[in-house]
């Protein structure tokens, strides 16, 4: 694992930060490029621990994924440079806007480029979660916990059935300590025979 910078990480947020349209899924592509295959500052089983960690705790993800790698690279300090610097961005834009909200929404040109924004962040987040996936464990608790969770998700938005996200997480989050507890128990009864 390369080495960080405070000033390294800082930029290197900020230009997440500012180039990342349509929330923190669809920053999850650009988060993966940069922090494993350019800066090298973790694996993928890592930054999948990291998206799992930041998904699962309250607050944006895209936040939650800079506090954490700034923490992890750097502690305290650097978590946050690294939550400041992809907060700054979004800020600037949104104050922005805010003071020409109404001549900015009338502009056709801005309609377009939101409508040519909204393809892209579909891109990306497809493109993230299928990367994720290729670099994921393929255990069989793994394939079935994630073939599970598609067949419902699919189901309940066929039927038009809302479901929060919070309980995908919160079921999926039970799963895995109950195999670990089982496995735990299973290992420690083999070693009892032994």
């Amino acid at each position: 694992m390369k080495q960080a910078s405070f000033t390294r990480l800082f930029f290197t947020m900020l230009k997440i930060g500012l180039f990342t349209f349509g929330g923190g899924y669809a920053m999850i592509a650009l988060l993966e490029s940069e922090l494993i295959l350019k800066r090298g500052w973790m694996t993928h089983e890592e930054f999948t621990d990291m998206v799992a960690i930041a998904e699962s705790t309250p607050g944006p993800i895209a936040i939650n994924c800079a506090t954490y790698l700034g923490y992890r690279l750097l502690g305290v300090l650097g978590s946050v440079c690294a939550t400041v610097a992809v907060c700054i961005p979004s800020f600037v834009i949104i104050y922005v806007i805010s003071l020409f909200f109404d001549a900015f929404l009338s502009l056709t040109y801005v309609a377009y480029a939101f409508r040519g924004i909204q393809m892209c962040v579909v891109y990306l987040i497809g493109s993230a979660g299928l990367r994720m996936l290729k670099h994921m464990k393929k255990t069989p608790l793994n394939i079935v916990m994630l073939c599970l969770t598609v067949g419902v998700m699919v189901t309940l938005s066929l039927f038009a059935v809302s479901f929060s996200t919070v309980f995908y997480i919160l079921i999926g989050g039970t799963v895995g300590v109950a195999a670990y507890l089982i496995r735990s128990l299973s290992d420690r009864r083999k070693e009892g025979k032994a």
